[in-house]
């Protein structure tokens, strides 16, 4: 009876440790890239299809000169985080769904860091092996973080953003350290990801 009393919490402490570990190992296993951008305007003047300053109206131009002529330039967009849970119950990893409860980050622009943010509400991603998007609503004023570029230049930087003549996941990059939510708790990364386009980051 003695011999059970000892190993009966110890069976129950390994189990544990062995959940919590499982637990953390198929969190840390969620994989980020950066998707499209959507919905991109220059200072109100919508830049689908436009691919160079030449693409501009003359309405587009004014609209534009002005703002710069204040000092301003503000740019709006959905940057799209595409979001995938390979725990899908093959490859020795439990089946896991992983709602992903905060989603602090940072925004860098040609190598220069610009806004920071967060997640609007809670996001599943389900344990599918599929990808889902977590899109992000970004509000820049260009001209506050790239004072040392001229008029054409930050136009140019606009289009490339926008991603339509597909320049734009070389300007792009984003760091974040999710919090996931589990069976122990929250659970946060221990460390910023760098999330491109290029690839999914782990």
């Amino acid at each position: 009876m003695k011999k059970i009393l000892i190993i009966l919490p110890f069976l129950l402490f390994t189990n544990l440790s062995c959940s919590v570990y499982q637990t953390i190992v198929n969190i840390s296993r969620l994989q980020f890239k950066l998707g499209e951008v959507n919905n991109f305007t220059l200072n109100g003047v919508s830049l689908s299809g436009k691919t160079k300053i030449q693409d501009l109206t003359s309405l587009d131009i004014l609209k534009i000169s002005a703002a710069v002529a204040k000092g301003t330039l503000p740019v709006s967009f959905i940057l799209n985080v595409d979001a995938r849970n390979p725990n899908d119950g093959t490859g020795g990893y439990k089946k896991t769904n992983a709602t992903i409860k905060d989603f602090p980050w940072r925004l860098f622009i040609d190598n220069k860091e610009t806004i920071s943010g967060d997640l609007g509400a809670p996001i599943t991603v389900p344990g599918t092996g599929e990808s889902i998007i977590i899109p992000l609503r970004m509000n820049i004023d260009l001209v506050s973080f790239f004072k040392n570029k001229d008029y054409e230049s930050l136009i140019n930087l606009a289009l490339n953003i926008s991603g339509n003549n597909n320049a734009g996941s070389s300007k792009l990059e984003l760091y974040a350290k999710p919090v996931v939510t589990s069976i122990l708790g929250d659970i946060s990364y221990p460390q910023e990801i760098k999330i491109i386009s290029a690839e999914f980051t782990k």
